[in-house]
């Protein structure tokens, strides 16, 4: 994540209020861009086909947007297995000068993933689809097959910090998607637009891949190194599919539950209770997501590598230490800024969120929902960023027992929630980040005090 942190700071150098906006901005897009342009770009394929005149146009754009929505669910806690570790392996190939096994390995990883879970969804599809026709299944799986490779090509082009050519990529990729899908959502239907995210994905893959190739070289193909015994953290591995799972887990139960939820196409339930509500809360985490880049990319990551500079080449223990104490400020005051600007964004949908759904032709009904979303979103921030600190210090098993909790816990609120009844609906959410936030806090807490004697004496 360091060449974020070099971008930024060149930009609060200039001491401007002009450069402070642009540091803001491009946190923002940075982070939540690629997310942004998926989500807007699959909901306005809904909203310009929903009119254009196709047969039971909302029958197909609801059963397009479920399909596309479990593809996203699928792809993303299947890679989570290997995308930290991945990026973790090509960082360590990339200290021990070793470039020339990255390509071959990130060749083999999306052979892999790819090849997995086209595999494990053909009989999936077939068994569970009967209804609807041969191009709808072969289209699911090959849909599949590209978003899970797409996940491990983002993390992969993130390492390499390429952060302005990923926005990119994805503008044009989703561009793409939304121009075929309309193209071709006419002679085809809900197939036409499924079509039209697929190659519209498969076009934004290819970009990524050649990023990669322009990037690296290698005199081999094809390579499994990372499978070896000990390339790979299983503590990352595990973090990676956990975090995900726990992200999703609610969502899946409120489809499944029969007072919440209701069949779409095959077995892929929707909820239309729960699922609008969350999405508009995700966006409200824009803020706090380029609040927290800017602050622990730059004010705290300034002082961690000096820390750890003064450790590794013998500074005074006074220096050393004024060293931790800076960096443990620039956290407090990282994860009180993260909090800061997603209690402003949880005031504003409090305040305007009546007008936005009224915009948008949405019960009002909806508002208390909405709002408990809201704070769940902003939780989930700061969580990211008290586990990306975790990271940093290389705190593998904290990070894997926060994302442990999160999944379990999420679990067993959202149950309690929807037995309670629809008064509590996005309660469960809400309460499984704080106790998981709190969890974290109390850890990174206690790791931060005994930073020093863990640096000297445990390595």
């Amino acid at each position: 994540m360091a060449g974020i942190g070099f971008e930024l700071r060149k930009l609060l150098r200039k001491q401007t209020y002009a450069g402070l906006l642009q540091a803001y901005a491009f946190a923002g897009i940075i982070s939540s861009g690629p997310w942004v342009l998926s989500i807007v770009g699959i909901m306005l394929i809904g909203l310009l086909s929903a009119g254009a005149g196709v047969a039971s146009p909302r029958v197909s754009v609801q059963q397009f947007q479920v399909t596309v929505t479990y593809l996203f669910l699928i792809s993303l806690i299947s890679t989570g297995l290997v995308q930290l570790s991945f990026t973790r392996f090509v960082a360590d190939r990339t200290f021990a000068k070793d470039e020339a096994s990255i390509l071959p390995n990130f060749n083999g990883l999306i052979l892999v993933v790819m090849g997995v879970s086209m595999l494990v969804a053909l009989p999936c599809v077939a068994i569970f689809f009967p209804e609807q026709s041969v191009l709808y299944r072969l289209l699911f799986v090959m849909g599949l097959g590209v978003m899970s490779a797409i996940w491990i090509a983002t993390v992969f082009l993130t390492g390499m910090k390429h952060y302005r050519a990923i926005v990119l990529m994805f503008f044009l990729g989703y561009s793409a998607t939304l121009g075929l899908a309309l193209l071709l959502r006419g002679p085809l239907g809900l197939e036409g637009l499924l079509l039209g995210f697929v190659l519209g994905h498969y076009l934004l893959l290819m970009g990524m891949v050649y990023l990669v190739y322009r990037h690296y070289q290698s005199d081999r193909f094809v390579a499994f190194d990372i499978w070896k015994r000990g390339a790979m953290y299983t503590s990352l591995m595990a973090t990676g599919f956990l975090f995900n799972l726990g992200a999703w887990i609610d969502k899946l139960m409120f489809w499944y539950f029969p007072s919440t939820g209701q069949q779409v196409i095959g077995p892929l339930h929707a909820s239309v209770i729960y699922d609008f509500p969350i999405f508009l809360s995700y966006l409200s985490v824009i803020p706090g997501m380029a609040i927290f880049l800017v602050r622990i990319e730059t004010d705290f990551v300034e002082y961690y590598v000096k820390f750890y500079n003064a450790v590794r080449e013998g500074a005074t223990l006074d220096y050393i230490e004024r060293m931790r104490n800076h960096m443990v400020y620039h956290v407090r005051r990282g994860l009180f800024d993260i909090a800061k600007i997603q209690g402003i964004a949880v005031l504003s949908t409090f305040a305007a969120g009546g007008v936005v759904l009224q915009a948008l032709g949405i019960s009002t009904l909806y508002l208390p929902l909405l709002y408990v979303d809201v704070v769940g979103a902003a939780l989930q921030v700061v969580l990211l960023g008290i586990l990306n600190i975790l990271f940093y210090l290389d705190q593998r098993r904290a990070v894997v027992l926060l994302t442990a909790m999160l999944p379990l816990c999420n679990a067993v609120f959202t149950g309690i929630t929807l037995h309670l009844g629809a008064a509590w609906f996005g309660y469960g959410f809400a309460l499984a980040m704080l106790v998981t936030v709190l969890a974290g806090i109390w850890i990174l807490s206690r790791k931060l005090e005994t930073l020093e004697y863990e640096t000297f004496m445990l390595q």
